[in-house]
């Protein structure tokens, strides 16, 4: 299969430039170890009993193999990350190591954070630019650098974006056919309960109670909802209800195999505003997740029951589009919200230099002047500390709009 450049192969580039061991996280399937061997000279798969024991018994023989050395499935053997660390502590040359995981080590395991010796790079599934499917031709790094220019055009309508949702940002899923990729969906997020949370040392009592509420958790995807309106969706037909303590863990040892993706509140450095609302934007990892958990199709998202769940599945794309795209600027990506509501703007990326983007997500071809009020809002509280402000829709042109407003189709939206 071709292999499609990532945004995070300029990212490893730079780390193995420089540091002597990088770590590339994320969660299962978004093709960390595909990526990481384009960058490696040899292997260790730390998911192979062969390898795993090898370097249980001798540690130092990574030091022996040609860099970078990638040391897959890291968490399988925890005691590798040290090794690695001590390695660096030793006068490693830059690019010598390049560890992935998916998961941050099982409970009870100890090792050293590796703050200071090694860099972490964070791999997401495929943003739309990333897929194949589409030209951009909008730069999310010049926009946020304050550039005018601001053009294109595309054939991407409604129903295409539909089909990217439901197709997923899984390499190894989205390239099957439509009833493989609805079995393969399932069965990721059968393994999640069967093995994956058990590998990090939670039992998981009673599953249809955990898919409940990961269903939950994909009806509130691009709200705020507060967690305990999630719990009293999860009731079971028989009226139970999991214990508050029981969601908490569920969401705790979610987010440390990456599938949950929540977006912060975002708060500027200095605070122009009054009473801002820090309650995290609820995300799954993959927005194809969501859609399989509420089983959605994109017919059904066009006309039918599916039809108010479109609009939130569109902004969840659009977010993780804008993540990958702003990681590769150093961007940091947040959703402002005033503590009364009467403010919100979807995505807030704040570059290195502390100017922001400004980003309202739109299910629609025409973009009119109460799609933009919270972005003007925004523009009046910072003044020239506002970069640029874009409206991401599904419509077939990108331009600017007379009062400075970047109009943009999600899927002219690139690095």
């Amino acid at each position: 299969m071709k292999y499609l450049p990532r945004a995070v192969d300029a990212e490893i580039e730079r780390a193995l430039s420089s540091a002597p061991a990088v770590a590339l996280e994320g969660p299962k399937g978004v093709g960390k170890t595909v990526t990481a061997t384009r960058w490696a000279q040899s292997a260790w798969q730390l998911d192979d009993a062969a390898d795993r024991g090898a370097l249980a018994a001798d540690p130092r023989l990574i030091r022996e193999a040609e860099p970078p050395v990638l040391l897959d499935e890291w968490q399988r053997h925890p005691p590798i990350w040290d090794a690695v660390r001590r390695w660096v502590d030793d006068g490693a040359a830059a690019g010598s190591a390049l560890l992935t995981g998916s998961a941050t080590p099982i409970s009870g395991v100890d090792t050293h954070t590796g703050a200071g010796r090694i860099a972490s790079l964070r791999m997401r599934p495929m943003a739309l630019f990333e897929r194949g499917s589409c030209a951009p031709s909008v730069s999310l790094g010049a926009l946020l650098a304050g550039d005018d220019t601001v053009s294109g055009a595309t054939e991407f309508g409604l129903r295409d974006y539909l089909d990217e949702i439901c197709a997923s940002g899984f390499p190894g899923i989205r390239r099957m056919a439509e009833e493989t990729r609805l079995d393969l969906l399932d069965g990721y997020l059968r393994r999640i309960v069967d093995r994956d949370l058990r590998d990090q040392g939670l039992s998981v009592r009673r599953p249809e109670t955990l898919r409940r509420w990961l269903t939950a958790y994909a009806a509130a995807t691009s709200t705020t909802t507060a967690y305990s309106r999630i719990l009293d969706a999860t009731t079971g037909g028989d009226g139970t209800q999991p214990a508050k303590t029981t969601t908490i863990a569920y969401r705790d040892h979610l987010s440390a195999i990456w599938l949950l993706d929540p977006v912060p509140g975002w708060s500027p450095s200095f605070s122009p505003f009054a009473r801002l609302q820090q309650a995290p934007k609820h995300h799954l990892a993959d927005p194809a997740l969501a859609a399989r958990l509420l089983r959605l199709h994109p017919e059904g998202m066009v006309r039918g029951r599916g039809a108010a769940m479109a609009g939130p599945l569109f902004e969840a794309l659009a977010t993780l589009t804008v993540r990958v795209a702003a990681q590769t600027h150093r961007g940091d990506v947040g959703h402002l919200r005033t503590g009364n509501g009467d403010h919100e703007v979807d995505l807030i990326v704040e570059g290195r230099d502390g100017r922001v983007l400004g980003i309202e997500v739109k299910l629609a071809r025409d973009i009119g002047d109460a799609d933009v009020r919270h972005l003007l809002w925004l523009r009046e509280r910072m003044g020239g500390d506002v970069a640029n402000l874009v409206v991401l829709h599904a419509g077939p042109r990108a331009y600017r709009r007379p009062d400075g407003v970047c109009v943009v189709p999600l899927a002219l939206l690139g690095v």
